[in-house]
Order: C-alpha cells, then structure tokens, then sequence
C-alpha cells in the first residue's frame, strides 16, 4: 500500500472515492454527493497534503493531512477515507500504518485527528487503533467534533 499526490487531472478519482460514501457526506456536508468544485478546494489547496491511498494499482481511498496545524502545532490527519467497496477488510488500519510511518520519519510523536460527532462508526475505528479522545470542539458550522490524539513511535 502506498500513498500518491492528488492532481488536478486525478481529482474525479477522489469525487468517486468521496461520493461512494453519501452517509459521510451527510455529516460533513448536509448533502448525499460532493461536486469536482468541492473537491479541488479540499484536495488542491496549499495548506494540506492530499493523496490517493493505492492498493498495488487500485485507488481504494483519499488521505488529508496537515504536517502542522497552525492552531495547535501538531500535525493532524483530516481525512482517511476509503471507498465503500474496500471498507471492513483493514484497509484503513493499513493506510493509517503508512501515515503513521511518514510522520515517525518527520520526527512526530502524536497525530491528532477530528471526528464528527455523530459518526460512531468513524469514532469505533480511531479508537480499535489506539487515538484516545481528549476534547470535544465546534465546527464553523455549529456541528460538534470530537478531537483525538494518538502517540506514536
């Protein structure tokens, strides 16, 4: 498993990644489906690292990730998202592995992540991998985000 860049020309690969899973969607967005216009703002901007996570050859999902949030200093994991078909097969695990590696290379002891509140399938898997909660915050959007953190090495 490895990770590569999302570009301007592979961005509707993340909008089949990010739209085969509509019940995200709703919690993060209020709606079923994400545009190509949604996802060159989430994907193509300066502040955040943006890349399909590959299977050999297969695009199976999407991670985002800041190496320092200017908040707070830490890095966080905005997003690790797979497509539906590859969910429950451990895939994310192995994804999150490969993250937690290119921090441990960039000398990181602890990763931080946010998980929308009302997604517990989401909060289920952060914590079977370790992340303990330590905070609970507000989106711009009023929605409450449980914030986790996670020592690695």
């Amino acid at each position: 498993m490895h990770f590569e860049e999302v570009t301007k020309e592979t961005l509707f690969i993340a909008l089949e990644m990010i739209n085969s899973n509509p019940e995200y969607n709703i919690f993060e967005n209020g709606k079923e489906a994400r545009t190509l216009a949604d996802m060159e703002e989430e994907f193509l901007n300066p502040n955040s690292n943006s890349a399909f996570i590959k299977l050999d050859d297969t695009y199976i999902g999407v991670i985002d990730y800041l190496i320092e949030n200017p908040k707070d200093q830490y890095p966080w994991l905005g997003l690790l998202l797979l497509h539906v078909d590859y969910q429950g097969y451990g895939f994310g695990a192995q994804a999150f592995a490969v993250y937690e590696n290119e921090m441990l290379k960039r000398g990181m002891k602890c990763v931080r992540i946010g998980v929308l509140k009302e997604n517990t399938k989401a909060q289920r898997f952060w914590e079977s991998i370790g992340f303990i909660y330590y905070n609970t915050a507000t989106s711009q959007n009023g929605t409450g985000i449980l914030c986790y953190e996670k020592q690695i090495g």
